[in-house]
């Protein structure tokens, strides 16, 4: 095997291997998760570390939970907004 062979042998697996790793760390759309920001959307309760970093996790799924007529309530809601405001994460545009 030549030397171009072998480094364009070695650029393949790790793209694939990179590829995998990229798989398995893609948000997993679970409204559940998002509970600890409960209390600080249906209150003027001060979002907590823990909410915020659902928040960051479940980002890609924010359209998919405006969809759905029993999420949008708290997902359009005064409170989510602050919410999403204070983490600094940007309110979706779907």
């Amino acid at each position: 095997m030549n030397t171009k062979a072998a480094f364009l042998a070695i650029c393949v697996v790790l793209v694939l291997i990179l590829g995998e790793v990229e798989v398995t760390n893609a948000a997993t759309c679970n409204p559940v998760q998002l509970s600890p920001c409960m209390s600080a959307i249906t209150s003027s309760a001060k979002p907590s570390t823990l909410c915020c970093t659902r928040l960051k996790q479940q980002k890609p799924c924010f359209c998919q939970y405006l969809r759905n007529p029993n999420l949008q309530k708290f997902i359009k809601s005064a409170g989510a907004k602050k919410v999403s405001s204070f983490c600094r994460i940007s309110y979706p545009r779907c």
